[in-house]
Order: C-alpha cells, then sequence, then structure tokens
C-alpha cells in the first residue's frame, strides 16, 4: 500500500504545473474509486484514504511554492 504514496520531498522538486497535473490524475483516481467502492468492487479501501492524503500533500506543497513566490516578489518589489 505504501507504494501508492508520494513524498513530500519528491513533490517539492517539481513545479506548479506538474503538481496541477498529479493534482488532476489523484482526483480523478479518487472518483473512480469512490465509484468502484459504492458498488462494491473495490479491492483496497484503504487506498483511497492513502489518495485523499496525496492529494493533501499536494495542494500543501502548491502552496508553499505560491507563498514563497509571493514572498519573492515582495522582496524584489521592496528592494526596486
Amino acid at each position: 500500500l505504501g507504494k501508492y504514496r508520494l513524498k513530500a520531498k519528491d513533490l517539492r522538486q517539481k513545479d506548479l504545473p506538474e503538481l496541477r497535473k498529479l493534482l488532476l490524475e489523484q482526483s480523478q483516481e479518487l472518483i473512480s474509486l469512490r465509484q468502484k467502492a459504492a458498488s462494491g468492487s473495490i479491492d483496497s479501501p484503504a487506498r483511497i484514504r492513502e489518495i485523499r492524503k496525496n492529494i493533501a500533500r499536494i495542494l500543501t506543497i502548491m502552496a508553499e511554492k505560491e507563498r514563497q513566490a509571493a514572498s519573492e516578489a515582495r522582496a524584489t518589489s521592496q528592494s526596486a
């Protein structure tokens, strides 16, 4: 089950467009798994939890990158 986990260290190395793409893929997979769970044909219910955590990790790192970009923009505008 741990093989599906996205590591924060690896996610931090990606840029925002890559993170957005990954977020979309994970969201689509979550929808698919929820449909399987509703029909009772899911093989690993814990996979849903892992996907939700992956999505949270991606969103957190995206927010970190956006905050960092905003603070860098402020720093350059103040020094100019």
